[in-house]
């Protein structure tokens, strides 16, 4: 097993299967163009390949499937019929929830037991501003049809100040009535704001002026979460949990067990290092000859992770997942 220093290892691998989108966030792609599917992206044959790989150079033992949008792939059926049969602990799905409903018959086939939705507001309005695309009711309708088929749903909000602040206790209160778990993400020094302070201090909404808010509504105590978690979990006694992913406030760089793979074949060991390292053409080689070459590649990949906390990074989260 490869462990660094700090006795973390990879566990939970997050791989893009494509890099387009059906939106254009503003604290993703500042210059409102949607993002498309790279013309060298792996096919979903390869990246199974790549999965079934890293689980047995890595011990990779949970997976997500991210974008881009997850959802607008034609790889997904059958990359999603390949993995699951490969004894991961737990499969997830972050997705922007456009396309849940039209999708959901896949997914529950698949034996997906749990998403995420990426929402941050429940103005129709703001929405648009926001995500520059879709539709917020088609998004809720999704998650609603989701929940009955049975599937655990998380959902995920950037508190945005001057955008959508004022959506925090709406958008709480939504999730808690329907037993959605929300997760607040603080927002992260990438892409555009990794050299730009001003615009990230003018967005920037920071742990403790989150907990002051809900505290103005509700009583909460933090709750108890896996070690290497990257959110800080609360409990409202009798109603339900949200979480914060503090990534700036409670940096949580000690226990990181996140390995990111491209649609492109690029292995991404941090978000915080600018350094890739490029195993596309590995996924074409029997298993006697990928794997050595592959635990060399971790070893570096691991070796690029900050030991105490992310201090930005130029790449894009849409391109490698998140």
């Amino acid at each position: 097993m490869i462990v660094d220093r700090q006795g973390r290892r990879f566990r939970n691998l997050r791989i893009s299967l494509t890099s387009a989108c059906n939106y254009a966030c503003t604290y993703c792609v500042p210059n409102g163009k949607r993002l498309v599917a790279a013309q060298d992206e792996l096919s979903a044959e390869a990246m199974a390949r790549g999965v079934a790989y890293l689980i047995e150079a890595a011990g990779i033992e949970r997976l997500r499937i991210t974008g881009g949008e997850p959802l607008v792939s034609p790889k997904l059926e059958s990359f999603m019929g390949a993995v699951g049969q490969m004894g991961l602990e737990d499969i997830s799905l972050t997705t922007n929830g456009q396309l849940l409903a039209k999708k959901l018959p896949l997914l529950v086939d698949a034996g997906l037991r749990r998403i995420n939705v990426s929402l941050d507001t429940l103005d129709a309005g703001a929405f648009r501003s926001i995500a520059r695309g879709g539709d917020l009711a088609t998004v809720l309708d999704g998650m609603e049809q989701a929940a009955a088929a049975g599937l655990k749903i998380k959902v995920n909000m950037v508190p945005l100040r001057g955008q959508n602040l004022d959506q925090v206790m709406p958008l709480l209160d939504y999730c808690l009535a329907r037993g959605y778990e929300l997760r607040f993400i603080e927002l992260m020094r990438m892409g555009h704001l990794a050299n730009d302070t001003n615009a990230f201090l003018q967005q920037f909404v920071s742990l403790q002026q989150l907990l002051s808010l809900i505290g103005e509504h509700y009583e909460f105590a933090q709750a108890d979460a896996p070690i290497d978690a990257t959110a800080v979990r609360y409990g409202i006694p009798g109603v339900g949990h949200f979480g914060v992913i503090a990534n700036e406030s409670v940096p949580f760089c000690r226990t990181c067990s996140r390995l990111r793979l491209s649609s492109t074949g690029w292995l991404h060991g941090c978000l915080s290092s600018s350094n890739r390292h490029y195993v596309g053409d590995l996924l074409d080689k029997p298993r006697h000859q990928a794997l050595p070459a592959l635990q060399r590649l971790l070893v570096k990949a691991l070796g690029d992770k900050q030991e105490v906390a992310f201090s930005g990074g130029a790449t894009v989260m849409k391109i490698i997942g998140g």
